[in-house]
């Protein structure tokens, strides 16, 4: 989760950023490659990291913290950092920083109060997926999650009148027949379950998160596109709201016990580790997200799903018994297919005899192009989950 958005903020990059362009050709290739298997760990460590982190601290036996205290937490750490690295970019002179974020978020008010729908959202999506993952399997959710792609894809051909590759369409029924099976798996009685625990409402807590994060990325695509803010810009914005809106909805579901037992009840270290995922590891992955490419965050999210899988076997006793297997390899495997650009799907097709004639493809005049897995936030499908950055939740 995390992290979101796009819209024209995907050109910028963090600070200290390696350009390959002031860099000789067989150096900045190195460079390059380097980046990428760098990406790669990044986006796989922060997927798997954050559903263990928060399954971990969530199961713990003890006094259980609030979880909207954690989300304002990390919005409130989210915010701060990007307010620091706005302030370095502008080479610690205060005054530059108060007229460039008068000018942006001021005087551009209408750029700013876009930002409010989405924010609402990935807030509630953050609320949303403590829920689901103190009530499933960290693999199982790890999983499950994985329907964010369906849910963003639809959305994709509702409100940006985007199309499908045949391929493409035949990944996404992959997605959901693997899903379903993992969760009849679960329904079935995979494994000893804590008593606490409710499948049921696990299930609708991540369904209802999936088809958050589908619309929201979908909406912040479609309202920021041609937009000029930078990515710290962006998720400063972000974290504004995000910090206000979390503060209401701690209120609104939380605030007696809040305000009885404490703000920071039952915060432990692998509490703080938990918010401290959120809030940096999706700025960490919008500053790296840029150098992998379609099939290295497909990737990614599979080598995340077996990462999950495996821990949760050693942390917490999963069992992986065959159907879950058997679900799992579907969507890792529909989640690769889905990442394939257009090229690579139609020559597969054609392989397989679902195509004739040469492999080639020719766009419907006035027809945008297909929804990929791109590096910036209008496609949620690699996003990591919980933390909503711009570039990446």
């Amino acid at each position: 989760m995390a992290a979101v958005g796009s819209g024209g903020s995907t050109a910028a990059a963090g600070p200290g950023t390696v350009s390959a362009g002031a860099l000789e050709p067989g150096t900045a290739s190195a460079a390059h490659r380097r980046l990428k298997y760098i990406s790669l760990a990044v986006l796989v460590v922060q997927n798997a990291s954050l559903i263990l982190s928060i399954r971990y601290a969530r199961t713990l036996p003890g006094d259980r913290f609030f979880a909207t205290t954690a989300v304002v937490m990390a919005e409130v750490l989210k915010g701060l950092t990007c307010l620091l690295l706005l302030f370095a970019q502008k080479r610690g002179n205060v005054k530059h920083l108060v007229l460039f974020l008068h000018e942006a978020v001021l005087v551009q008010y209408v750029d700013t109060l876009k930002l409010a729908v989405p924010s609402l959202i990935y807030t509630l999506q953050n609320n949303l997926q403590y829920v689901a993952i103190s009530n499933l399997p960290a693999a199982t959710f790890q999983v499950t999650y994985q329907l964010k792609i369906l849910t963003t894809a639809l959305f994709s051909v509702l409100m940006l009148n985007r199309s499908l590759s045949r391929l493409q369409w035949a990944s996404l029924l992959l997605l959901f027949t693997g899903v379903a099976i993992v969760q009849a798996q679960q329904a079935g009685g995979g494994g000893p379950r804590p008593l606490d625990q409710n499948p049921g409402a696990g299930l609708a807590a991540v369904v209802a998160s999936c088809l958050s994060s589908g619309f929201a990325g979908v909406y912040f695509e479609k309202i920021l596109k041609g937009s000029s803010g930078s990515v710290w810009l962006r998720n400063l914005q972000l974290g504004l709201f995000g910090t206000a809106l979390g503060l209401v909805g701690l209120w609104w579901a939380e605030g007696t016990a809040v305000a009885r037992r404490g703000f920071f009840f039952g915060y432990t270290p692998a509490v703080w580790g938990v918010v401290l995922n959120q809030a940096f590891g999706g700025l960490l992955v919008a500053v790296v997200v840029k150098y992998a490419d379609n099939i290295l965050k497909g990737f990614a999210t599979s080598l995340s799903i077996v990462l999950s899988t495996v821990a949760s076997i050693r942390l917490f006793g999963f069992h992986v018994d065959p159907l879950f297997a058997l679900g799992a390899g579907l969507v890792i495997g529909a989640v690769y297919l889905y990442s394939l650009p257009r090229g690579a799907a139609k020559a597969i097709a054609s392989a397989s005899g679902s195509a004739s004639g040469p492999c080639t493809h020719q766009q419907p005049p006035g027809q945008p192009p297909p929804p990929q897995l791109s590096s910036h936030h209008g496609d949620l499908s690699t996003e990591p989950f919980l933390p909503k950055s711009v570039l990446v939740k």
